[in-house]
């Protein structure tokens, strides 16, 4: 699986590719120069279960870890899945 970054300046996305199709998209809007807000998440249904919406919060995380961002996730899925993983949570806005 490949996750590819597209940004600018208001918003930006993380893709999936299995294969060289795409698998989903994780879009985010960003909240001043020092936080994003992850607001949709979404997986093709052929790609259900496997993993690929998790793939794509960790490049989120990975960016903001190495950017010094934080990350507000509005979007459920990604909410639920910070909740479920504290490792992850560091990039959390407090």
């Amino acid at each position: 699986m490949e996750v590819k970054q597209n940004n600018d300046e208001k918003h930006g996305s993380f893709e999936a590719f299995i294969d060289g199709r795409r698998a989903g998209v994780m879009t985010y809007t960003w909240a001043g120069e020092e936080r994003f807000i992850i607001d949709h998440t979404e997986v093709e249904e052929a790609y259900n279960g496997k993993g690929v919406g998790k793939e794509m919060l960790l490049a989120a995380v990975d960016f903001a870890r190495k950017n010094g961002k934080k990350i507000i996730p509005l979007c459920p899925f990604a909410k639920a899945s910070f909740q479920k993983s504290p490792e992850l949570q560091d990039v959390l806005v407090n």
